[in-house]
């Protein structure tokens, strides 16, 4: 199963240069990176980076985190899944542009 990461292009560009990252500023004020189903992936861009362009999605095999990968609820009683360990490039599967057409994000299909 893929799960999404959001970035901004500083954070992508982040990994890019590290190879890892412990995540956006949300993902260390809170422990853990978040990530989103594909259910869940356009809500979170409408909430937490309305507005905002030259974001990136990446995809990421929920399977390949292992242990370190938990699933907790989270926004209205939904399951979320959370990483408790540095994301690294390595775990991206692959990563698209996310343009904003009419304050909108435009999203690849993500079969969800």
């Amino acid at each position: 199963m893929l799960i999404y990461k959001i970035f901004r292009p500083g954070e992508w560009a982040e990994l890019r240069e590290n190879g890892q990252t412990a995540g956006a500023p949300v993902d260390l004020a809170d422990g853990f990176v978040h990530f989103s189903t594909a259910d869940q992936a356009r809500e979170t861009a409408a909430r937490h980076f309305a507005g905002e362009d030259g974001l990136v999605l990446l995809a990421v095999e929920a399977e390949a985190l292992g242990a370190a990968l938990k699933w907790e609820v989270s926004r209205g009683g939904a399951r979320f899944p959370h990483l408790y360990a540095p994301l690294r490039l390595s775990d991206v599967v692959w990563h698209e542009a996310l343009p904003l057409v009419n304050g909108r994000h435009v999203f690849p299909d993500l079969g969800g």
